[in-house]
């Protein structure tokens, strides 16, 4: 199910279940927070998890589409599954989303903002995602300013344990995966792969053609435990893309142009444990590398591209001198490289970031947990940054009620192309700051039951980094200020019933004093978003379900005279349960043709059907 930390106003008006499993257990684990694994009743931040039975229940294809029902998530994408996505934490921009797979932070160096391009980033490999919303750099470091989405994929099984899945639908689309993973007395590993087809849509509201789709991403993990202190810990993940899309040059039209898209990710981590466990020590190596091509007609020479790699060096401890309290300190090496060629001219440009940072947790009653940190970044090219943060969890009642406070800075380094590009770079760029406060209560009724809660939240985000027309260069230029509230139901009234709901207000805005922009609403970011989602399973094998989406009117543009309308999405879903382990299951996208977008002038899917089989060894 849809686990909650911050959760909805929705619960107001349902009735109180008679019978039911307990929604929420309190030894549910977070690590986004504070960056090992915690209970969620210690943290104060807000922080939504959708594990491995949601995604295989909602049969959702693409991420962005998934985090689409999180409170507090904007999205937008250019036209056809693959095209460019981007994510909006709380009315934070899409580049100042951090995020991580398998612990490995995966913005792109290469993109104008060092943001992550979530279209090529679909569910065939994921079984966990955390999203944590709030400023949290203390922890992450540059990008956490709205806020976190970490992507998991599974944890090697015990024994031996394989699953299958295909499907077939709308626009000739094909998605299939398969993985396997085993445990042999100290050794337990797991691959993956997942092949995803699709003729998809025209990406111009325009066009009539339709622009194509290949994705292959493939992940594998192996861990190795020499003694019970010591472990070594390899992961991997890659994707490959090949899109069809319409030309941004101007207004979106046909055209032949190609995007392809090589990623790559690893990860190799040394974990130590002394004095039984009171002293951990966790070093690692990470490596991203992307490689973006584009061509405006197939099968000749690319005409640009971009690569950008990210080499990290990370060492943690942790110490836990009593069960009450614990110290996190850390030191980090990141130096990430930016490579361009086209249009008669190639750049090349990299900097390098030491970062060291400490955080303590206690609990000096029992009940009450307290979080505080500090982080020092310095960069090669602008200097030092500095930030705070400090969150705390105060329970009552064993965990019936939660009543979470949360402080958070962030900052987000100039980007590698804002600062060199030959033609808009500025070496004089400062880094984007922000101040994060949050207030909040998650309250469990009816014997855990029913999990309600509520949290408003205020960030105010100086220096931010914009194209400056009177320079021709960029600048930071951009003051903005977001607030709102975050509201979610979750609701089991029986065993077989699942319900879960979110609304969220998230009022964005400039706040640069410049005199077209004052006060206007940050571009593609609605202020209302309501989210109803209900799954029920019948006796005889049978599971159907059902989800509504409903965004408000939003603006394409940041002087707000390109106006979004607001829209409505529904969409059903089946599974029938052949055998124990045989599973046909099927659903229909947009179930009411609904015809909206979430980028001008690019389209976006009407009705669309699917089936496939699943099967698990």
């Amino acid at each position: 199910m849809l686990k909650y930390s911050s959760i909805s106003l929705l619960a107001l008006v349902a009735a109180t279940p008679v019978a039911a499993q307990e929604i929420r257990n309190s030894d549910d684990i977070v690590v986004t927070a504070s960056g090992i694994a915690q209970s969620r009743d210690e943290v104060g931040q807000a922080i939504t998890v959708i594990d491995a039975e949601t995604i295989e229940r909602r049969q959702t294809t693409d991420v962005v589409d998934m985090l689409a029902t999180t409170p507090g998530v904007r999205f937008s994408r250019t036209g056809s599954t693959g095209s460019v996505a981007g994510i909006s934490i709380r009315g934070a921009e899409t580049t100042q989303t951090l995020v991580l797979i398998d612990g490995v932070k995966i913005n792109d160096p290469s993109g104008i903002g060092d943001g992550y391009d979530f279209g090529h980033l679909l569910t065939g490999n994921i079984s966990r995602i955390e999203v944590l919303r709030g400023s949290n750099s203390v922890v992450h470091g540059s990008q956490a300013i709205g806020g976190v989405v970490s992507l998991m994929t599974a944890t090697p099984a015990e024994g031996f344990a394989a699953n299958a899945a295909a499907e077939y639908g709308y626009s000739d689309t094909l998605n299939a995966k398969a993985d396997m993973s085993a445990t042999a007395g100290s050794v337990s590993g797991g691959i993956g792969g997942a092949y995803f087809r699709t003729d998809g849509i025209s990406s111009a509201t325009v066009g009539t053609e339709r622009d194509g789709y290949k994705n292959f991403a493939g992940n594998a993990r192996l861990k190795i435990a020499f003694t019970d202190a010591l472990s070594l810990d390899l992961r991997g993940y890659y994707i490959n893309a090949d899109l069809d899309y319409d030309s941004f040059f101007g207004a979106p039209a046909d055209s032949g142009d190609v995007a392809k898209l090589d990623q790559y990710v690893g990860y190799a981590g040394v974990n130590l444990g002394l004095f039984d466990g009171r002293f951990t020590s966790r070093a690692a190596v990470t490596w991203l590398r992307n490689e973006r091509d584009y061509y405006f007609v197939r099968g000749t020479a690319p005409d640009y591209g971009y690569s950008g790699t990210n080499l990290r060096f990370e060492y943690q401890g942790v110490v836990s001198p009593a069960a009450q309290a614990k110290l996190i300190f850390g030191y980090e090496h990141e130096r990430p490289d930016y490579d361009f060629f086209g249009f008669g001219s190639t750049d090349t440009a990299r900097a390098n970031i030491d970062s060291v940072y400490a955080l303590g947790i206690v609990q000096p009653v029992a009940g009450f947990s307290l979080t505080g940190g500090i982080r020092h970044d310095d960069h090669s090219q602008f200097g030092g940054a500095t930030t705070f943060g400090a969150n705390a969890n105060y329970s009552p009642n064993e965990g019936a009620t939660n009543i979470r406070l949360s402080y958070g800075e962030g900052f987000k380094a100039p980007s590698l192309y804002q600062l060199y590009d030959s033609f808009s770079g500025n070496a004089a760029l400062r880094p984007e700051q922000s101040k994060s406060y949050d207030l909040g209560i998650d309250q469990s009724l009816a014997d855990g039951r029913a999990m309600i809660s509520l949290t408003a939240f205020l960030r105010n985000t100086i220096n931010q980094i914009n194209y400056d027309n009177a320079t021709f260069a960029y600048g930071n230029i951009d003051h903005t200020r977001a607030k709102g509230v975050e509201a979610t139901l979750a609701l089991r009234p029986v065993d077989a019933l699942n319900v879960t709901a979110s609304y969220s207000y998230t009022d964005a805005r400039d706040r640069s004093g410049r005199p077209a922009f004052e006060g206007k609403r940050l571009p593609r970011r609605a202020e209302h978003a309501v989210s109803l989602s209900a799954d029920y399973d019948w006796s005889f094998g049978l599971s159907t379900g059902a989800t509504i989406t409903m965004v408000g009117d939003s603006f394409d543009n940041a002087a707000n005279t390109v106006r979004l309308d607001g829209y409505a999405l529904a969409g059903v879903r089946a599974a029938f349960a052949v055998s124990e382990r045989v599973e046909l299951y099927g659903r229909i996208d947009n179930l009411l043709d609904a015809d909206y977008a979430t980028a001008f002038n690019y389209g976006t899917y009407g009705r669309a059907a699917y089936g496939g089989i699943r099967a698990r060894f």
